[in-house]
């Protein structure tokens, strides 16, 4: 008679077995990888990262090498600017890019005539004045978009942002005739009010993220503390510092580069940095040396303020890309 317990240990040791030899299975290496293989990809994947560095070393210096010009010819002499050297003469190409003799002539030139100061305070004017008219106003309609519930917001906002889209050409002449109705032409606050009208349109778009942003149970406990719907206002706006940052620089930019608004409604009482650089070149010839300086006068500004706030930038539009 057999002991149940004997078949019992006997019928586990079968298993035990068939358990070790699925695993055995399971160990069993499968087809070794060719060792060239793994040669190529490694060589392909390098071969990957040396193009795309050179791409990426040719790109910054094309896109670099106008602004390296641009210096260096402002303050080269007059006969040195853009003179070439003899065919094939290499050495000669490159000593008139990197070695020459520092000159100040052609500011010096610049400023003498006595009306280029006047019309970097007008570019400064008109900048300023319509980045601060956007701000304002831009804030207290995106701050109403934002928070506001009431029939028709969507596409009211969507109308907003439509004006903006529309091409500079296609403005400029019904502004012209308005201005002209009003006797604004040749003025700066016909300068003033035409870039307001295209960075109104952008200061909203871009603080009504800031203000998505920010939750809506602060203004709630401020309220509940007393305070107006304007006190609340006021006291987020610290929230969205860096948001208003951003959309200053970015609505100073967009006016400081402009060039069809102050060409035609500017006229010579309100010239720009922008016209008047292109009005150094005359029947006599082009003032490539005072050109450059012009630009140098031009891009300077903007590229100070840029580095001096450019960590506000980053945080503050980072902050404005909330998801709808």
């Amino acid at each position: 008679m057999t002991n149940p317990r004997t078949a019992t240990e006997a019928g586990s040791t079968e298993i035990q077995d068939d358990r070790a030899a699925v695993k055995d299975d399971d160990l069993v290496p499968g087809p070794a990888v060719d060792a060239r293989d793994q040669v190529v990809r490694g060589r392909g994947s390098r071969i990957v990262g040396i193009a795309i560095s050179t791409f990426l070393t040719l790109y910054v210096i094309w896109t670099l090498a106008p602004f390296y010009i641009m210096i260096t010819s402002s303050f080269k002499a007059k006969g040195d600017a853009f003179s070439l050297p003899a065919e094939g003469d290499w050495g000669g190409a490159a000593e008139k890019l990197i070695a020459f003799t520092p000159t100040t002539q052609h500011y010096t030139d610049l400023f003498a005539q006595g009306e280029f100061e006047r019309y970097f305070m007008n570019s400064l004017i008109a900048a300023l004045s319509s980045a601060i008219i956007s701000v304002v106003f831009g804030t207290t309609a995106a701050y109403a978009i934002s928070r506001g519930r009431f029939r028709g917001k969507k596409d009211l906002y969507f109308w907003i942002i439509s004006t903006r889209m529309a091409p500079v050409v296609a403005v400029t002449v019904p502004l012209y005739a308005i201005f002209k109705n009003f006797q604004l032409l040749n003025t700066l606050p016909a300068l003033i009010l035409a870039y307001t009208v295209f960075n109104l349109p952008f200061a909203i778009w871009i603080l009504k993220g800031f203000f998505d942003a920010v939750s809506y149970e602060i203004e709630e406990a401020y309220m509940v503390d007393g305070h107006s719907r304007w006190q609340a206002l006021w006291k987020i706006i610290p929230l969205v510092a860096p948001g208003l940052a951003a959309v200053v620089v970015l609505c100073v930019l967009l006016a400081w580069n402009d060039f069809i608004f102050a060409a035609v409604m500017g006229g010579e009482a309100a010239k720009t940095l922008p016209v008047a650089t292109q009005g150094l070149k005359s029947a006599s010839g082009i003032e490539w040396g005072q050109i450059m300086a012009a630009g140098m006068v031009t891009v300077a500004p903007m590229l100070l303020l840029g580095i001096v706030i450019r960590k506000y930038m980053v945080q503050g539009l980072t902050m404005g890309a909330v998801k709808q």
